[in-house]
Formats: C-alpha cells, sequence, structure tokens
C-alpha cells in the first residue's frame, strides 16, 4: 500500500508566492497514468497560481480562503467547498484574495509535469496580454518575478 501524508511532503516553493504539494504525481511516492493530485497553499495577500495553460484537464476544488480564478476570458471568487473544471488549453489564474493563506486541491489527467512549473522557477512565463492572452478585466495582475 502506497500512503502519501502531507505533513511529510515538503513539496516546492515557487516565486508567485504559493507552496504546491503533490499527492499523486511529481515528488509523491504515489504515482498514477491518468491523473496527479496536490494540495496548493497560496500565500496570503495575493499567492497566486500565475496565468498559464496546459494539454490536461484540471480541477480546483477551493479547501480554506477566497480565491479569485480567471478562465479564459471569465473571472469569478470561488470560496470554502467550490470547484472550477478547466478545459485543456484554456488559459487560467488562481489568486488568494484574503489576509490568511488559501488552499486547494489540484486534479489533472493524464498524469505528468505541466510546463508552467519549469517555466515559473526559471522567470520565462508567457507574460498576460504579451506572449498569452490577456487577463480578463479587473483580474489580478499575473505574478511573473523570477526566482
Amino acid at each position: 500500500m502506497q500512503i502519501a501524508d502531507l505533513a511529510a511532503i515538503g513539496g516546492r516553493r515557487y516565486p508567485a508566492r504559493r507552496l504546491t504539494q503533490n499527492w499523486v504525481g511529481g515528488l509523491s511516492p504515489i504515482q498514477a497514468k491518468n491523473f496527479a493530485v496536490g494540495n496548493v497553499t497560496l500565500d496570503p495577500d495575493g499567492g497566486q497560481v500565475p496565468w498559464h495553460n496546459q494539454e490536461q484537464e484540471e480541477v480546483y476544488f477551493i479547501l480554506e480562503g477566497t480565491v479569485e480564478i480567471c478562465l479564459g476570458a471569465e473571472r469569478r471568487v470561488l470560496t470554502q467547498g467550490q470547484a472550477v473544471f478547466i478545459p485543456s488549453g484554456v488559459f487560467h489564474q488562481a489568486t488568494n484574495l484574503g489576509a490568511d493563506s488559501a488552499r486547494m486541491l489540484y486534479c489533472y489527467g493524464p498524469a505528468g509535469d505541466v510546463a508552467h512549473w519549469k517555466q515559473e522557477l526559471a522567470g520565462v512565463l508567457p507574460k498576460a496580454g504579451v506572449e498569452a492572452p490577456p487577463l480578463p478585466d479587473g483580474a489580478r495582475p499575473q505574478c511573473v518575478d523570477k526566482p
């Protein structure tokens, strides 16, 4: 039996002010071919999964906090207990609006690394409105700071 314990998974810190911990896939002891699952902790006041897209379909499920979700041309605020489906290829972003950390679960499939992790760490994410479509009106700006 394989067990992934969130308390024992160090995860990775990203420049956009978040911690990502893989439950299935990535650095987790549990690997699957068809999906990956993880925990994301967004730092207070703007911690973010920056504007990006990927080939995999994905779901973000908000566990704690208030999170602005941008998906294509749409912008919505989600809170604890809500989930959003992210179709393949659609640009999306998640930003913590609260003064406390926000947590969300992600699940995407098929499994495998997503390019935006490496792009963000290297400081080469496509910039919204330049190399990528613009963010929806009123959205928090995309974090593109280098590590």
